[in-house]
């Protein structure tokens, strides 16, 4: 991927945001969230040095991912919200085919350990287009930050290990909403970022239910629940090429002060 093709890209979001919420209404109080959520996610796909790479197996894995976020008046000025996105996985597979990878050769049939770290980091500049009681709208940009490894390790007495670094930064369009239920303390939630560019493609979409469980002037406590899917569809990522699905069910911990 080229560095040009990102620079332009998040340029030229960031400049249609501003023009879209030049119309649009600021937040009215200053506002503090922190929170954290948990899933169960469920891991299938590929990676390797070139197309086509093997389908590994990976066993299900807990995953943890933590933000805050601040919220100003201050026209024109977007908001920031920061994440860290634990993405790991690792199993023991069978290799199918000849393969090379992190400049080793593993033979046909050969047993071996794979484990895929693509843990990242979010930096979302957001507007808030809608943000009443009813019905909430954030849209933005998202600097991802990917820093990780892919390893794939022979199981065997000094068996061969091959292995690939990635650290790189990608802009995705950022969406948050939210639509609540009056009188029921609940609310329904979507959120996701995306980009997608030559023969590569991310995205990291969530959605699900929220109850509010602690309504005052010093804090707000809101639990929620949902689903969340994210695919890592990377052509020659600092040589790593992967189309990976990490999907399942999380639980979260919100609070707004």
């Amino acid at each position: 991927m080229k560095k040009s093709f990102i620079n332009k890209t998040a340029l030229s979001m960031t400049l249609s945001l501003v023009m879209v919420t030049g119309q649009a209404s600021a937040d009215t109080l200053f506002g503090i969230y922190v929170g954290g959520d948990g899933w169960r996610s469920d891991v299938t796909g590929s990676f390797g040095n070139s197309e086509p790479a093997p389908v590994f197996n990976f066993d299900s894995k807990t995953q943890g991912s933590y933000f805050l976020a601040l919220e100003h008046p201050i026209p024109l000025l977007p908001n920031i919200r920061l994440a860290h996105n634990q993405l790991e996985a690792q199993g023991v597979s069978i290799i199918d085919a000849q393969f090379s990878f992190g400049g080793e050769d593993f033979a046909v049939s050969t047993t071996v350990a794979n484990r895929l770290d693509l843990s990242n980091t979010d930096i979302v500049l957001y507007y808030e287009i809608l943000d009443n009681s009813v019905v909430a709208l954030d849209l933005g940009v998202n600097g991802k930050h990917i820093k990780g490894s892919a390893s794939v390790v022979e199981q065997a007495q000094n068996g061969l290990q091959g292995e690939e670094s990635v650290s790189q930064w990608l802009p995705l369009v950022y969406v948050s909403s939210k639509i609540g239920l009056p009188l029921t303390g609940l609310d329904i939630f979507a959120q996701g970022s995306y980009i997608g560019w030559s023969d590569s493609r991310m995205y990291d979409v969530q959605a699900g239910v929220g109850y509010e469980v602690v309504d005052s002037l010093a804090v707000d406590v809101r639990l929620k629940v949902g689903y969340r899917a994210i695919n890592l569809r990377l052509d020659d990522l600092d040589n790593l090429y992967s189309n990976i699905d990490f999907k399942g069910v999380f639980a979260g911990i919100e609070l707004h002060f």
